[in-house]
Protein backbone atom coordinates (compact mmCIF):
# COMPACT_ATOMS: atom_id res chain seq x y z
CA UNK A 1 0.00 0.00 0.00
CA UNK A 2 1.43 3.34 -1.08
CA UNK A 3 0.70 6.85 0.08
CA UNK A 4 -0.35 9.15 -2.77
CA UNK A 5 -0.55 12.92 -2.93
CA UNK A 6 -3.08 14.18 -5.49
CA UNK A 7 -2.68 17.88 -6.20
CA UNK A 8 -6.02 19.29 -7.29
CA UNK A 9 -7.69 16.45 -5.38
CA UNK A 10 -10.98 18.32 -5.08
CA UNK A 11 -11.28 18.79 -8.84
CA UNK A 12 -12.96 16.62 -11.44
CA UNK A 13 -9.97 14.41 -12.17
CA UNK A 14 -8.90 14.65 -8.53
CA UNK A 15 -12.04 13.15 -7.01
CA UNK A 16 -12.21 10.37 -9.59
CA UNK A 17 -8.56 9.52 -8.96
CA UNK A 18 -8.98 9.66 -5.17
CA UNK A 19 -11.86 7.18 -5.43
CA UNK A 20 -9.83 4.99 -7.76
CA UNK A 21 -6.89 4.87 -5.32
CA UNK A 22 -9.09 4.30 -2.27
CA UNK A 23 -10.71 1.35 -4.02
CA UNK A 24 -7.21 -0.17 -4.27
CA UNK A 25 -6.52 0.36 -0.55
CA UNK A 26 -4.01 3.19 -0.90
CA UNK A 27 -3.64 6.13 1.44
CA UNK A 28 -4.60 9.41 -0.22
CA UNK A 29 -3.67 13.01 0.54
CA UNK A 30 -5.46 15.81 -1.34
CA UNK A 31 -3.90 19.25 -1.74
CA UNK A 32 -6.31 21.80 -3.20
CA UNK A 33 -7.42 25.38 -2.64
CA UNK A 34 -11.02 24.15 -2.88
CA UNK A 35 -12.94 22.28 -0.22
CA UNK A 36 -12.99 18.48 -0.61
CA UNK A 37 -16.77 18.30 -0.35
CA UNK A 38 -17.35 14.63 -1.15
CA UNK A 39 -18.60 11.62 0.86
CA UNK A 40 -15.02 10.28 0.83
CA UNK A 41 -13.80 13.21 2.90
CA UNK A 42 -13.25 11.10 6.02
CA UNK A 43 -11.28 8.50 4.08
CA UNK A 44 -8.51 10.82 2.90
CA UNK A 45 -6.22 13.41 4.40
CA UNK A 46 -7.29 16.83 3.18
CA UNK A 47 -4.89 19.76 3.06
CA UNK A 48 -6.35 23.07 1.97
CA UNK A 49 -3.56 24.93 0.27
CA UNK A 50 -2.20 26.42 -2.92
CA UNK A 51 0.54 24.72 -4.95
CA UNK A 52 2.09 28.18 -5.28
CA UNK A 53 2.66 28.10 -1.50
CA UNK A 54 5.83 26.10 -0.93
CA UNK A 55 5.07 25.58 2.76
CA UNK A 56 1.70 23.99 1.90
CA UNK A 57 3.36 21.74 -0.68
CA UNK A 58 6.07 20.66 1.77
CA UNK A 59 3.44 19.84 4.38
CA UNK A 60 1.33 17.81 1.95
CA UNK A 61 4.36 15.77 0.83
CA UNK A 62 5.16 14.38 4.27
CA UNK A 63 5.62 10.58 4.04
CA UNK A 64 4.27 10.53 0.47
CA UNK A 65 5.50 7.83 -1.95
CA UNK A 66 4.00 9.03 -5.23
CA UNK A 67 2.59 12.36 -6.44
CA UNK A 68 -0.03 12.80 -9.14
CA UNK A 69 0.17 16.45 -10.11
CA UNK A 70 -3.25 17.31 -11.51
CA UNK A 71 -3.72 20.82 -10.11
CA UNK A 72 -3.92 23.56 -12.73
CA UNK A 73 -5.53 26.91 -13.44
CA UNK A 74 -7.84 26.28 -16.38
CA UNK A 75 -8.25 28.47 -19.48
CA UNK A 76 -11.03 30.68 -18.06
CA UNK A 77 -8.70 31.91 -15.29
CA UNK A 78 -6.70 35.10 -15.70
CA UNK A 79 -3.37 34.86 -17.56
CA UNK A 80 -1.55 35.70 -14.32
CA UNK A 81 -3.32 32.94 -12.37
CA UNK A 82 -2.58 30.47 -15.16
CA UNK A 83 1.10 31.40 -15.31
CA UNK A 84 1.75 31.33 -11.58
CA UNK A 85 -0.27 28.16 -10.92
CA UNK A 86 0.61 26.04 -13.92
CA UNK A 87 4.28 27.03 -14.15
CA UNK A 88 5.42 28.23 -10.72
CA UNK A 89 3.16 25.75 -8.94
CA UNK A 90 4.49 22.85 -11.01
CA UNK A 91 8.06 23.88 -10.23
CA UNK A 92 7.17 23.97 -6.52
CA UNK A 93 5.66 20.49 -6.56
CA UNK A 94 8.50 18.83 -8.48
CA UNK A 95 11.29 20.55 -6.58
CA UNK A 96 9.73 19.73 -3.21
CA UNK A 97 9.06 16.13 -4.22
CA UNK A 98 12.66 15.59 -5.25
CA UNK A 99 14.00 17.09 -2.03
CA UNK A 100 11.69 14.94 0.10
CA UNK A 101 12.65 11.70 -1.64
CA UNK A 102 9.36 11.00 -3.41
CA UNK A 103 9.71 8.03 -5.77
CA UNK A 104 8.04 9.63 -8.77
CA UNK A 105 5.70 12.40 -9.88
CA UNK A 106 3.08 11.76 -12.57
CA UNK A 107 2.44 15.07 -14.30
CA UNK A 108 -0.93 15.65 -15.98
CA UNK A 109 -0.35 17.85 -19.00
CA UNK A 110 -2.68 18.35 -21.98
CA UNK A 111 -2.88 17.88 -25.73
CA UNK A 112 -3.26 21.66 -25.78
CA UNK A 113 0.55 21.72 -26.02
CA UNK A 114 0.17 20.72 -29.68
CA UNK A 115 -1.69 23.95 -30.46
CA UNK A 116 -3.85 23.86 -33.59
CA UNK A 117 -2.04 21.25 -35.69
CA UNK A 118 -2.37 20.53 -39.39
CA UNK A 119 -2.04 16.73 -39.31
CA UNK A 120 -3.39 13.75 -37.37
CA UNK A 121 -2.90 11.58 -35.49
CA UNK A 122 -0.61 13.57 -33.25
CA UNK A 123 2.37 11.76 -31.80
CA UNK A 124 4.39 12.58 -28.72
CA UNK A 125 7.37 13.81 -30.75
CA UNK A 126 5.35 16.27 -32.83
CA UNK A 127 6.10 19.98 -32.38
CA UNK A 128 4.58 21.72 -29.37
CA UNK A 129 2.95 25.08 -30.05
CA UNK A 130 1.02 26.42 -27.09
CA UNK A 131 -2.01 28.54 -28.01
CA UNK A 132 -3.02 31.21 -25.50
CA UNK A 133 -1.94 31.53 -21.87
CA UNK A 134 -3.12 28.03 -20.94
CA UNK A 135 -1.39 26.21 -23.80
CA UNK A 136 1.79 28.22 -23.28
CA UNK A 137 1.79 27.48 -19.55
CA UNK A 138 1.21 23.77 -20.08
CA UNK A 139 4.17 23.70 -22.46
CA UNK A 140 6.40 25.50 -19.94
CA UNK A 141 5.29 23.11 -17.18
CA UNK A 142 6.30 20.17 -19.34
CA UNK A 143 9.74 21.71 -19.81
CA UNK A 144 10.16 21.79 -16.03
CA UNK A 145 9.32 18.07 -15.96
CA UNK A 146 11.75 17.27 -18.77
CA UNK A 147 14.56 19.14 -17.03
CA UNK A 148 13.93 17.13 -13.85
CA UNK A 149 13.85 13.90 -15.85
CA UNK A 150 17.24 14.72 -17.33
CA UNK A 151 18.58 15.04 -13.77
CA UNK A 152 17.45 11.47 -13.04
CA UNK A 153 13.98 11.98 -11.56
CA UNK A 154 11.18 9.59 -12.59
CA UNK A 155 8.43 11.81 -13.98
CA UNK A 156 5.91 10.40 -16.47
CA UNK A 157 4.07 13.11 -18.41
CA UNK A 158 0.54 12.36 -19.63
CA UNK A 159 -1.18 14.35 -22.36
CA UNK A 160 -4.86 13.41 -22.12
CA UNK A 161 -7.49 14.40 -24.60
CA UNK A 162 -10.54 16.23 -23.19
CA UNK A 163 -11.87 13.80 -20.61
CA UNK A 164 -15.40 13.29 -19.36
CA UNK A 165 -17.18 11.16 -16.79
CA UNK A 166 -18.96 11.53 -13.44
CA UNK A 167 -18.51 15.03 -11.95
CA UNK A 168 -17.45 16.56 -15.31
CA UNK A 169 -19.28 19.69 -16.41
CA UNK A 170 -17.40 22.69 -17.77
CA UNK A 171 -17.95 23.17 -21.48
CA UNK A 172 -19.82 19.82 -21.75
CA UNK A 173 -22.58 21.23 -19.56
CA UNK A 174 -23.66 23.30 -22.59
CA UNK A 175 -24.44 20.15 -24.56
CA UNK A 176 -26.13 18.43 -21.61
CA UNK A 177 -28.23 21.47 -20.69
CA UNK A 178 -29.47 21.95 -24.24
CA UNK A 179 -30.19 18.23 -24.69
CA UNK A 180 -32.11 18.04 -21.41
CA UNK A 181 -34.22 21.05 -22.38
CA UNK A 182 -35.20 19.36 -25.64
CA UNK A 183 -33.01 21.52 -27.86
CA UNK A 184 -30.75 20.66 -30.75
CA UNK A 185 -27.07 21.55 -30.56
CA UNK A 186 -24.97 23.66 -32.95
CA UNK A 187 -21.66 22.38 -34.25
CA UNK A 188 -19.00 24.47 -35.94
CA UNK A 189 -18.51 23.05 -39.42
CA UNK A 190 -20.32 20.06 -40.87
CA UNK A 191 -19.71 17.75 -37.89
CA UNK A 192 -17.70 15.35 -40.03
CA UNK A 193 -14.45 15.92 -38.18
CA UNK A 194 -13.09 13.26 -35.84
CA UNK A 195 -12.64 14.64 -32.31
CA UNK A 196 -11.25 12.15 -29.82
CA UNK A 197 -12.32 12.28 -26.17
CA UNK A 198 -11.41 10.18 -23.12
CA UNK A 199 -13.30 8.69 -20.20
CA UNK A 200 -11.90 9.74 -16.83
CA UNK A 201 -11.80 6.11 -15.66
CA UNK A 202 -9.51 5.24 -18.57
CA UNK A 203 -7.33 8.20 -17.62
CA UNK A 204 -7.17 6.91 -14.04
CA UNK A 205 -6.06 3.54 -15.42
CA UNK A 206 -3.25 5.24 -17.36
CA UNK A 207 -2.16 7.24 -14.32
CA UNK A 208 -2.11 4.14 -12.14
CA UNK A 209 0.00 2.27 -14.68
CA UNK A 210 2.48 5.15 -14.55
CA UNK A 211 2.50 4.89 -10.75
CA UNK A 212 3.06 1.15 -10.54
CA UNK A 213 5.08 -0.09 -13.52
CA UNK A 214 8.89 -0.19 -13.73
CA UNK A 215 10.84 3.05 -14.04
CA UNK A 216 12.07 2.37 -17.58
CA UNK A 217 8.51 1.74 -18.81
CA UNK A 218 6.92 4.88 -17.38
CA UNK A 219 9.63 7.56 -17.52
CA UNK A 220 8.35 8.96 -20.79
CA UNK A 221 5.63 11.15 -22.33
CA UNK A 222 2.30 9.58 -23.32
CA UNK A 223 -0.76 10.64 -25.28
CA UNK A 224 -3.92 9.28 -23.66
CA UNK A 225 -7.27 9.09 -25.45
CA UNK A 226 -10.14 6.84 -26.46
CA UNK A 227 -9.36 4.05 -28.90
CA UNK A 228 -12.85 4.21 -30.46
CA UNK A 229 -14.42 7.42 -31.73
CA UNK A 230 -16.43 8.45 -34.76
CA UNK A 231 -17.19 11.96 -36.00
CA UNK A 232 -18.04 14.83 -33.71
CA UNK A 233 -21.52 14.98 -35.24
CA UNK A 234 -22.18 11.30 -34.56
CA UNK A 235 -20.79 11.37 -31.02
CA UNK A 236 -22.76 14.47 -29.98
CA UNK A 237 -25.89 13.18 -31.71
CA UNK A 238 -25.73 10.15 -29.41
CA UNK A 239 -26.40 12.48 -26.45
CA UNK A 240 -29.38 14.12 -28.19
CA UNK A 241 -30.75 10.68 -29.07
CA UNK A 242 -30.37 9.58 -25.45
CA UNK A 243 -32.30 12.68 -24.33
CA UNK A 244 -35.23 11.40 -26.36
CA UNK A 245 -36.64 14.57 -27.95
CA UNK A 246 -35.78 13.70 -31.55
CA UNK A 247 -33.48 16.72 -31.87
CA UNK A 248 -30.44 16.91 -34.13
CA UNK A 249 -27.04 18.53 -34.19
CA UNK A 250 -27.05 21.59 -36.44
CA UNK A 251 -23.99 22.32 -38.58
CA UNK A 252 -22.93 25.97 -38.75
CA UNK A 253 -20.52 27.54 -41.27
CA UNK A 254 -17.25 27.43 -39.35
CA UNK A 255 -15.51 30.64 -40.40
CA UNK A 256 -18.39 33.10 -39.77
CA UNK A 257 -19.21 31.39 -36.48
CA UNK A 258 -15.59 31.55 -35.33
CA UNK A 259 -15.45 35.28 -36.04
CA UNK A 260 -18.60 35.76 -33.96
CA UNK A 261 -17.15 33.70 -31.10
CA UNK A 262 -13.90 35.68 -31.20
CA UNK A 263 -15.90 38.86 -30.78
CA UNK A 264 -18.03 37.43 -27.98
CA UNK A 265 -14.93 36.19 -26.16
CA UNK A 266 -13.32 39.63 -26.42
CA UNK A 267 -16.47 41.15 -24.91
CA UNK A 268 -16.61 38.49 -22.15
CA UNK A 269 -20.02 37.35 -23.42
CA UNK A 270 -19.13 33.72 -24.15
CA UNK A 271 -17.46 30.97 -22.07
CA UNK A 272 -15.75 29.50 -25.13
CA UNK A 273 -12.06 30.30 -25.49
CA UNK A 274 -9.82 30.22 -28.54
CA UNK A 275 -8.50 26.67 -28.29
CA UNK A 276 -12.07 25.33 -28.02
CA UNK A 277 -13.66 27.12 -30.96
CA UNK A 278 -10.58 27.14 -33.19
CA UNK A 279 -10.31 23.33 -33.01
CA UNK A 280 -14.01 22.37 -32.77
CA UNK A 281 -14.48 22.06 -36.54
CA UNK A 282 -11.16 20.30 -37.17
CA UNK A 283 -9.93 16.77 -36.72
CA UNK A 284 -8.38 16.36 -33.28
CA UNK A 285 -6.99 12.98 -32.31
CA UNK A 286 -3.77 11.53 -31.04
CA UNK A 287 -1.94 8.26 -31.39
CA UNK A 288 -2.02 6.20 -28.18
CA UNK A 289 0.32 3.56 -29.55
CA UNK A 290 3.17 4.45 -27.20
CA UNK A 291 0.94 4.10 -24.13
CA UNK A 292 -0.47 0.84 -25.46
CA UNK A 293 3.01 -0.58 -26.12
CA UNK A 294 4.90 0.64 -23.04
CA UNK A 295 2.15 0.79 -20.43
CA UNK A 296 -0.30 -1.81 -21.66
CA UNK A 297 -2.93 0.95 -21.76
CA UNK A 298 -6.27 -0.41 -23.02
CA UNK A 299 -9.13 2.13 -22.85
CA UNK A 300 -12.52 0.60 -22.08
CA UNK A 301 -14.79 3.44 -23.21
CA UNK A 302 -15.50 4.90 -26.64
CA UNK A 303 -16.36 8.58 -27.15
CA UNK A 304 -20.06 7.75 -27.10
CA UNK A 305 -19.71 5.61 -23.97
CA UNK A 306 -17.88 8.40 -22.15
CA UNK A 307 -20.34 11.12 -23.17
CA UNK A 308 -23.40 9.05 -22.24
CA UNK A 309 -21.91 7.93 -18.90
CA UNK A 310 -21.25 11.59 -18.09
CA UNK A 311 -24.70 12.66 -19.33
CA UNK A 312 -26.46 10.11 -17.13
CA UNK A 313 -24.54 11.49 -14.13
CA UNK A 314 -25.70 14.97 -15.18
CA UNK A 315 -29.32 13.80 -15.31
CA UNK A 316 -29.02 12.14 -11.91
CA UNK A 317 -27.65 15.33 -10.34
CA UNK A 318 -29.22 18.13 -12.38
CA UNK A 319 -31.24 19.60 -9.53
CA UNK A 320 -28.04 20.34 -7.66
CA UNK A 321 -26.00 21.67 -10.57
CA UNK A 322 -28.15 23.40 -13.18
CA UNK A 323 -28.19 26.78 -11.44
CA UNK A 324 -24.54 26.65 -10.45
CA UNK A 325 -21.63 28.10 -12.38
CA UNK A 326 -17.90 28.40 -12.04
CA UNK A 327 -14.53 28.20 -13.80
CA UNK A 328 -13.53 24.61 -13.07
CA UNK A 329 -14.38 21.37 -14.88
CA UNK A 330 -16.69 20.44 -11.98
CA UNK A 331 -18.95 23.45 -12.45
CA UNK A 332 -21.15 24.35 -15.43
CA UNK A 333 -19.60 27.29 -17.20
CA UNK A 334 -21.83 30.34 -17.44
CA UNK A 335 -23.39 30.27 -20.90
CA UNK A 336 -23.45 34.02 -21.28
CA UNK A 337 -25.13 35.15 -24.47
CA UNK A 338 -25.18 31.54 -25.72
CA UNK A 339 -28.17 30.94 -23.44
CA UNK A 340 -30.18 33.21 -25.74
CA UNK A 341 -29.01 31.30 -28.79
CA UNK A 342 -30.46 28.10 -27.33
CA UNK A 343 -33.95 29.33 -28.14
CA UNK A 344 -33.25 28.97 -31.86
CA UNK A 345 -32.41 25.25 -31.71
Amino acid sequence: MARFLVTGGAGFLGINLCRYLLARDHEVVSLDIADFDYPERDKIKEIRGDIRDRAAVDSALKDVDIVVHAAAALPLYSPEAIRTTDIDGTRNVIDAAQKQGVKRVVHISSTAVYGIPEHHPLREDDPRIGVGPYGEAKLAAEDICFESRERGFIIPVLRPKSFVGPERLGVFALLYDWATDGRGFPLLGDGGNRYQLLDVEDLCDAIYLCCTLADDAVNDTFNIGAAEFTTMGEDYQAVLDYAGYGKKVTPLPAEPAIWVLRTLEALNLSPLYKWVYETAAKDSFVSIERAEAKLGFAPKYSNKDALLRNYQWYLDNQNAIRNASGLSHRAPWSQGILRLAKQFF
